[in-house]
């Protein structure tokens, strides 16, 4: 009960991220209220497939875009860029 309440926090922070921004998974898990739980946000990414929440806007703590589960990372890059987000070098 705990994990689906936790993940539902999860999903509603991504839905909020607007568009040409990002937010590090350990973000998220802050904001979802438990900043160490950061892997279990990439978990919650990594099996949501609902358009309505956004999960290419969240990246890695260390800029790096991480995976992607609807067409892996260049399809991330691409979404990212489309909506006005400048990739740091």
């Amino acid at each position: 009960m705990a994990g689906r309440k936790f993940s539902h926090r999860v999903k509603n922070v991504v839905r909020q991220i607007e568009v040409g921004h990002v937010l590090s998974y350990k973000e998220v898990a802050k904001l979802a209220g438990n900043p160490k739980a950061y892997r279990a946000v990439a978990n919650v990414m990594a099996n949501n497939f609902d358009p309505n929440i956004p999960c290419h806007r969240v990246i890695r703590s260390d800029g790096q875009l991480g995976d992607y589960n609807r067409g892996g990372e260049d399809k991330k890059r691409a979404l990212l860029e489309s909506e006005g987000y400048t990739m740091k070098t």
